[in-house]
């Protein structure tokens, strides 16, 4: 399979509900053609609505649905180009793999010496030369999942949905498979719309990354920018580690933990604010740093966890409020790292000291 054409997607003004539930709530969203885009939020999010009306599987109220100039809202499913993973593989137990990835071309009428050849192809591209003649039960969950995305692809769509597909597979497969679907997807060059509610998987398989909530996209990103400039409360406790403190503002300074910020260029979120801080962008410091290299704030050891490859450190500030720092365990510092009970200094430098609005971004 070599890598086709692709197609942008853009939606205006979705809306759907169910009695008195709004599951999407007047989306716009534009997502350029190639993209891999995921749709990242909590269970109910709204996140699979959205997914079904890209796939035609659910019929919006209101608003328009366009795949390059062509409006779909109303086009049924199998004549949108679209190739779909479901949460479940929705594989064909008694068919063998072959003719399970042969089931898109069988109903779009491809001769047997063509769908022969891209069946091959397929199985080549996801890494499973040589099974075609497999039972599906013969198959492992990571095969499985293989199968499901040599079926979406083989008959190369312009636009590839996946709706949660590694959530059924173990940490460590899960982990790998990850790194699989970027590689199929700089291969074939599709257009991609990924739903998920791992947060990690979103950060490491994305171009851009959507946060929905209650129906709504609250953040529309990268994941870098997700991460590091989190636009509210809501995202930046949902995507990863963060401990988030109050400040407040006094004749121009910032003030957290008693302590007047040093903060980057650059403007800050407008009305009432917080500090997030992430465990990882936390150091201890001592007497001899100096004063303007971090923002310091003191407190008290209250545990340590050994995590494997990292260790958590607890603090409870002199104010009352808790902090995590995580550092790599065998890494410079940690044979001498303060014990529960002992007075500490955390730092964080001023480029990592990021001020969120103190908002969960929804109703």
């Amino acid at each position: 399979m070599v890598r086709g054409a692709s197609l942008p997607i853009v939606l205006r003004q979705i809306t759907k509900t169910y009695g008195g539930v709004c599951a999407l709530d007047h989306v716009d969203l534009d997502i350029a053609s190639g993209e891999f885009l995921t749709l990242l939020g909590p269970s109910g999010s709204g996140k699979t609505t959205l997914l079904m009306v890209l796939a035609g599987f659910t019929r919006p109220d209101f608003g328009s649905l366009k795949f390059g100039d062509t409006e779909v809202i109303r086009l049924a499913p199998h004549l949108r180009d679209v190739g779909m993973v479901f949460q479940n593989y929705a594989l064909f137990p008694h068919m063998d793999v072959a003719a399970n990835i042969g089931f898109p071309l069988r109903l779009r009428g491809v001769g047997k010496i063509e769908a022969r050849r891209r069946i091959e192809a397929a199985l080549e591209l996801v890494q499973l030369g040589g099974y075609g003649a497999r039972r599906v039960d013969q198959l492992s969950g990571g095969q499985r999942q293989r199968v499901a995305l040599a079926r979406a692809v083989v008959f190369e769509p312009r636009i590839l949905l996946m709706d949660e597909p590694l959530s059924a597979l173990d940490k460590q497969l899960r982990e790998r498979m990850q790194i699989e679907l970027r590689r199929l997807h700089e291969t074939l060059g599709m257009t991609t719309v990924y739903v998920t509610h791992d947060q990690r998987e979103a950060l490491t398989v994305s171009d851009r990354v959507a946060v929905v909530k209650a129906g709504r996209i609250i953040q529309l990103d990268t994941p870098r920018r997700l991460y590091e400039r989190p636009a509210n409360r809501f995202i930046a406790e949902f995507v990863g580690e963060s401990t988030i403190l109050p400040v407040q503002w006094s004749n121009g300074a910032c003030i957290c933990a008693g302590q007047a910020l040093k903060l980057p260029d650059g403007p800050v979120p407008e009305g009432r604010c917080a500090l997030l801080l992430r465990p990882e962008r936390l150091r201890l410091v001592d007497a001899t740093t100096p004063a303007a290299t971090f923002n310091i704030l003191r407190g008290t050891v209250t545990s340590l966890i050994y995590q494997g490859e990292s260790i958590l450190l607890q603090a409870r500030l002199a104010q009352g409020q808790d902090v995590a720092l995580r550092a790599i365990a065998g890494g410079a510092g940690t044979q001498r790292l303060p014990q529960p009970g002992e007075a500490i200094a955390v730092g964080v430098a001023p480029e990592d000291t990021v001020l969120i609005a103190d908002a969960d971004g929804g109703e």
